[in-house]
């Protein structure tokens, strides 16, 4: 397991000091979303040359750190037409520009069929689904072609909610170059939370072959919602899961989210002493 960090829940500062901070934090990795961490210059697609590829690829090298993902979370279902283009343009400029600076993945979540890219009970649909698996296919097809993976990350509030769905994705597209980034927390809801040892299990034998990196967060509940929360400070058992990454996924990236700069080394800590007893 190599363990890391959202780089945009580290301390506030330039991209550089950043990526620095997090290393002398002790970690190993990186889930990078540029248009999170950077506010002194433009991250537009038009800015995603191989000049900065060159630049951000060095800068993790200098660190001695890895960039375990290039984060576009943006909705593939949106039903206007001419969002729906431009986001596709950014998932195509993020496969581009992942490929020149070493970034195995390009991470998103699964959308919705609103432009908000709100929860709605039509999310569920199978015709959520299928409007989801049409627009994704041109974008694995130049994930395809970059050598890039493009991994779906399911969330119980999108169109790809639970393990079952997400293998049907995987099924129906058939590319080695779809994979899935397994986020327990976000299978999660306030109508499954408590079967939630039965949903892990579930999302690691249906998705366990392709599951490209994994997320590590905590929930609490509060006042009848459900928050996210760093690692060990919620209701969490991550034995299991540390089982399942020992047994079948050797080096895998493992993203800590949810942290705040307070609680960071905390949280790397409590999944690095589960991690040593599993």
């Amino acid at each position: 397991m190599q363990l890391g960090i959202r780089l945009h829940d580290v301390k506030k500062s330039s991209l550089e000091e950043r990526v620095r901070i997090a290393k002398e934090q002790g970690f190993a990795c990186a889930h990078v979303a540029l248009s999170k961490l950077i506010d002194e210059y433009p991250t537009d697609d038009g800015a995603l040359t191989p000049g900065f590829a060159c630049y951000l690829r060095d800068l993790f090298r200098k660190n001695d750190m890895d960039m375990a993902v290039l984060g576009c979370y943006l909705n593939l279902a949106n039903p206007n037409p001419d969002s729906l283009r431009k986001i596709q343009k950014r998932y195509l400029a993020h496969l581009r520009f992942a490929s020149l600076c070493g970034v195995g993945v390009v991470g998103t979540e699964t959308g919705a069929v609103n432009e908000k890219y709100q929860f709605e009970e039509a999310n569920h649909s199978e015709e959520a689904l299928k409007i989801f698996i049409e627009n994704l296919r041109p974008v694995i097809e130049v994930a395809e072609r970059m050598g890039v993976i493009f991994a779906i990350e399911p969330v119980y509030k999108h169109i790809v909610w639970n393990p079952k769905r997400a293998r049907q994705v995987l099924d129906a597209v058939n590319s080695p170059n779809l994979q899935i980034i397994f986020d327990p927390v976000n299978l999660l809801s306030m109508e499954n939370y408590e079967d939630r040892e039965a949903v892990f299990e579930e999302a690691m034998e249906l998705l366990g072959e392709d599951i490209a990196m994994i997320h590590i967060k905590d929930f609490v509940i509060r006042d009848g919602i459900m928050d996210s929360v760093a690692a060990g400070t919620g209701l969490m058992n991550y034995d299991r899961i540390m089982k399942f990454i020992k047994e079948r996924k050797p080096y895998v990236h493992v993203t800590l989210e949810n942290t705040v700069p307070e609680n960071a080394v905390q949280a790397r800590k409590f999944i690095q002493e589960i991690w040593e007893r599993s």
